[in-house]
């Protein structure tokens, strides 16, 4: 709709501002562009992350389908999958799956391992987690900020996954909805979290002197990547020209100025649906028809649309 008509949806825009940040692992995509190759026919090499033989994974167009075949392929329940990395067997919050998978990534799957509960004083407005989640139903830390009241709670880690907050299973939530619990929990009250965290990797086991070794995974990355979509099949597309990703990175850090969340593959997707637009309102339009969910203030569609003129014009 018209940036004029777009302020009676502005007041649940900061519901998770600066408390608890949260990221998408794969937020809604622009809508479906024609496939450069048969997305359907490519194979993605996989190993679970703590051990386990390679397998071969083809035929899907989302996360959730991703995950499914996963499963299918180590005979695991797809919930038991709490995210996945790429080219790295470790946590590593930096190689998370997105929404784009480069045609030579290997993928590394993370299943839910020991459970533990903790219970903690909120002395603090600020807990200091990034919530994250795997598009699928799993919300879990992403990043903890040093000094904080969580990183003071040595039993809470990177990676792990919230299941309940008082008792409350969060299970089916998405990121934004556990950022929102989180940030209403009164302050000076003690409150539980029970979480999952990952089975351990590779490191952290035995060693392991017989049965053979695992293949190392492949970690060069083409110029071609699979976007995976929640509606439509996935697509084979180039990857992101450098303005774009200027452009990209000066999104993210506006999607934290103004809503509390940082989310590389949202920002991505709202520099793509303005890609071809002439004018703010035609791309206050394309993010209402992208992005109908998200309630985004007029001053952040200007700021954004600055953004990625600045970028096309080499000022980024």
């Amino acid at each position: 709709m018209p940036l004029g008509l777009r302020g009676k949806k502005k007041d649940k825009s900061k519901e998770t501002f600066k408390l608890v940040e949260s990221e998408a692992a794969a937020p809604v995509p622009a809508a479906a562009a024609a496939p450069a190759a048969s997305a359907s026919r490519l194979q993605f090499h996989t190993q679970l992350a703590h051990g386990s033989p390679t397998g071969r994974v083809e035929g899907f167009d989302s996360a959730r389908e991703l995950y499914a075949k996963i499963a299918e392929a180590f005979r695991i329940d797809p919930a038991e999958i709490m995210f996945c990395t790429l080219n790295t067997h470790k946590a590593d919050m930096d190689k998370l799956l997105g929404a784009q998978i480069g045609l030579e990534d290997f993928i590394f799957a993370h299943i839910k391992g020991q459970r533990k509960e903790v219970e903690i004083l909120k002395t603090d407005d600020v807990l200091g987690l990034t919530i994250t989640d795997n598009g699928t139903g799993c919300a879990f830390i992403k990043r903890i900020k040093e000094g904080s009241l969580m990183d003071q709670t040595k039993m809470i880690c990177v990676g792990d996954h919230i299941e309940t907050i008082n008792g409350k299973n969060v299970s089916d939530c998405r990121h934004y909805e556990v950022a929102k619990m989180l940030k209403d929990l009164e302050k000076g009250q003690m409150f539980k979290l029970e979480l999952i965290e990952p089975m351990k990797a590779f490191e952290k086991l035995e060693p392991r002197s017989k049965g053979g070794t695992l293949p190392e995974a492949k970690i060069s990355r083409g110029r071609e990547t699979l976007r995976l979509r929640t509606k439509g099949p996935a697509t084979v597309e180039e990857m992101p020209t450098e303005v774009e990703e200027k452009a990209i990175k000066k999104v993210d850090e506006l999607l934290e100025t103004y809503m509390g969340i940082r989310d590389i593959e949202l920002a991505a997707t709202m520099v793509e649906a303005g890609r071809d637009k002439k004018n703010p309102d035609e791309f206050a339009v394309a993010l209402d028809e992208t992005l109908g969910d998200f309630a985004f203030p007029d001053e952040f569609v200007f700021d954004v649309w600055g953004a990625i003129g600045d970028a096309k014009q080499g000022r980024l």
